[in-house]
């Protein structure tokens, strides 16, 4: 028997490994939808599969609770799929690799897809269970929702009528979320110049390595280094002083992840070697020392390299590579403004996710949130400017609101007061950063829906070293199966 047939509840636990066992990655949900559509109609329920891949279930009223206005849940399909670099693992066809170790469950060299997987699980689990008691449930399940939010965009809204909205995709046991971010994800895209290669020249792989990177909106007011913008540091200071050619340059891996790792291959005079090594050891302790506590494990490395690809032989010309150098600099990162409502509170900021060579032209992918849109907007307009200021395209897209605090919410008085009832104690009323599709739910369903999120306990989200808390997972599932069932009292 394996560690997590001992764990309950053990329906959870089932469902969730058999999704962890289908990719699904953000943008190849097709398998995963499928497999909801057929697990939902092999139970005899209605199931719904729009263009994109969403899906809607609707589970019957339990005896007594026909008069119920229904209740919807609301989770996504899609995971973040990162990996450290020496991992071997195709996100495209192989399962995820689970790890139990003792209360902790994680994957292998993985992100482990609890974000938002459990929440799949948990409707899983109590479409299955017809013991249990409940208001008429309307299960919607979307896609995209890592890159932008797209599925919750294109949701089938007359399918549903229900006006109260549970979604599980917060990632803290006992804290209820009652408002969020809106956000937006721009690109500055720069055309590529470039010159004849000399001979003689030494090529070196420069990495940043050993950040420990974190969701872009839950953990961007922890300070953690961002790869690509250190990069542009470490760029900026060996051209101050040393003549180097850059040929390639790419960082990152989702727009909504900090970035842990960047690399650039530089091409220089092999007489510039001791320079440029004494130059990357000073930069490197500086920053050491800025990040001794976010990223303890931050280290340059610098090494020989026979990597380069045929298309990439040619380095950057100069005006090139110091564009892209100002713009490695200039990219507003990290927190914009803090919340004068709400005590310690990220308001807007901005993650340089990826850089990207793409043929003969180099991608700067964004993301911004803000509570404010008035703030959103004006962070999009300084990369805009940034933008013209340096020659590149601009394009801004997967623009969804934030979601206001509704001050007379009669579902948030219910779960804070079954909450309290099970667990002795107040659970916690908590506005966040990260983006919620909750937002664009008021707009794309209803703009009366009552709401809140929750979820168990997970950590170091959209990265390898994500991980769940299993008796969290328990305790969240028992605390909804018991909402549900005293809906009566609201």
């Amino acid at each position: 028997m394996s560690q997590l047939e001992m764990i309950e509840p053990q329906s959870v636990i089932r469902n969730f490994q058999k999704l962890c066992a289908i990719p699904h990655c953000s943008g190849s949900e097709k398998a995963i939808s499928d497999f909801l559509v057929k697990f939902a109609e092999d139970l005899g329920y209605e199931a719904y599969q729009d263009k994109v891949w969403n899906v809607i279930i609707k589970k019957p009223a339990s005896e007594g609770y026909e008069g119920l206005s229904p209740v919807i849940l609301q989770g996504h399909m899609d995971m973040v799929c990162e990996k450290n670099k020496a991992t071997e693992h195709d996100f495209s066809k192989d399962p995820l690799k689970l790890v139990v170790e003792g209360n902790i469950l994680r994957a292998s060299g993985t992100t482990l897809g609890a974000d938002d997987g459990i929440a799949v699980a948990y409707c899983m689990a109590i479409l299955e269970d017809k013991s249990l008691s409940h208001p008429p449930l309307e299960i919607v399940i979307t896609t995209q929702e890592e890159t932008g939010m797209g599925g919750a965009m294109e949701l089938e809204s007359e399918k549903l009528a229900g006006k109260t909205l549970i979604n599980i995709d917060a990632e803290q046991e006992g804290v209820f979320l009652v408002s969020c971010s809106g956000g937006i994800r721009s690109t500055l895209t720069l055309p590529l110049k470039k010159k004849a290669a000399k001979k003689e020249e030494t090529l070196m792989e420069l990495s940043i390595t050993g950040l420990r990177g974190g969701h872009s909106g839950a953990e961007i007011h922890k300070g953690r280094g961002n790869a690509n913008k250190l990069m542009g540091r470490v760029l900026y200071e060996l051209n101050r002083k040393v003549k180097f050619n850059l040929y390639s340059l790419e960082g990152g891996a989702k727009t909504n992840a900090i970035p842990r790792e960047c690399l650039a291959v530089v091409g220089f005079d092999p007489q510039e070697n001791d320079a440029i090594e004494k130059r990357i050891k000073k930069i490197e302790n500086i920053i050491s020392q800025e990040y001794a506590k976010t990223d303890p494990d931050f280290k340059i490395v610098f090494a020989n390299t026979n990597s380069l690809a045929k298309d990439r032989q040619l380095p950057l010309k100069k005006s090139c590579k110091n564009k892209v150098i100002h713009l490695l600099l200039n990219n507003p990162n990290g927190v914009y403004t803090m919340s004068q409502d709400m005590e310690g509170l990220v308001e807007s900021s901005n993650n340089l996710g990826v850089i990207l060579f793409e043929g003969d032209k180099i991608l700067f992918l964004n993301s911004i949130r803000s509570s404010v849109e008035s703030k959103k907007v004006e962070i999009n307009r300084k990369l805009e400017e940034l933008a013209e200021f340096t020659g590149c395209s601009f394009e801004s897209g997967s623009d969804y609101p934030g979601w206001k605090y509704r001050e007379d919410s009669k579902l948030r008085e219910h779960m804070k007061r079954v909450y309290q009832e099970m667990y002795g104690k107040e659970p916690v009323i908590e506005a966040i950063h990260a983006g919620l599709e909750c937002g664009l739910f008021l707009e794309v369903i209803n703009n009366e829906l009552d709401m809140i999120a929750m979820g168990p306990n997970m950590h170091d989200v959209h990265t390898p070293d994500e991980h769940l808390e299993l008796d969290s997972a328990g305790r969240v599932y028992d605390f909804l199966v018991e909402a549900l069932k005293r809906m009566k009292e609201m």
